[in-house]
């Protein structure tokens, strides 16, 4: 995901697929959440939809296409706008509320994969059709491997990733200060970890993700 790799046109298509799908529903779910916690911005924006055309934007997409095809990149979907003021609840209630919005989004690539992971797991002609391009286990397969990589690298704790916004939720109040100037500079941050870890030949995303990735692949896949 963090190196160029040559891959045939089956495999980049097979990706691309599950991101658009994988994302969307990543995004629903953000909104959805909020929708149902008190905050309708999302939803009368048309955010509360399975559509995949109202949850990207062309560089977001731009960098999943860039994935697909091998090269090092940050893909995204469009933000969910979420305003804490019209959250129900006092102060406390909101803030365990932020959180939750934001767990929904990984909660929701965790769940992803493990319903293609039922097929995967117990049939074996499904199973063994994972490296054939073009048979249902090569696009399950990929679909799972993408929602995996999704919910690890989402709960990493940098914004504007979905891990900050738990961080900051569970964490006492007077965490917030410490915390807030990384939103200014957390993109970049991503950047510079993603491109210094390639140039070292490895990975230091890959590593701090890679205990959650690997506890998801050992439960939902290997038997």
């Amino acid at each position: 995901m963090f190196s160029y790799t040559e891959r045939a046109p089956e495999t980049v298509f097979a990706i691309l697929l599950s991101f658009i799908i994988s994302v969307t529903i990543h995004e629903f779910m953000h909104a959805w959440t909020a929708w149902k916690l008190g905050d309708d911005t999302a939803a009368m924006l048309g955010r509360v939809s399975l559509n995949p055309a109202v949850h990207f934007e062309p560089f977001g997409l731009f960098g999943m296409a860039l994935i697909a095809f091998g090269f090092p990149a940050i893909g995204w979907g469009k933000p969910v706008p979420v305003n804490p003021n019209r959250l129900r609840g006092a102060f406390g209630q909101r803030k365990i509320s932020m959180g939750l919005i934001a767990f929904a989004g990984p909660l929701s690539n965790v769940a992803q994969a493990a319903v293609v992971s039922i097929p995967l797991r117990f049939d074996d002609a499904i199973r063994n059709g994972g490296d054939t391009p073009g048979t249902l286990g090569f696009y399950l397969t990929w679909f799972m491997w993408v929602n995996i990589l999704l919910a690890s690298f989402n709960m990493i704790p940098i914004p504007p990733l979905d891990g900050h916004k738990i961080l900051v939720a569970i964490l006492p109040n007077f965490w917030y200060p410490v915390l807030a100037p990384l939103e200014r500079y957390g993109f970049l941050i991503l950047l510079g970890l993603l491109f210094i870890g390639g140039s070292l030949g490895g990975s230091i995303i890959g590593g701090i993700t890679g205990p959650v990735r690997d506890l998801l692949l050992d439960t939902l896949y290997y038997v």
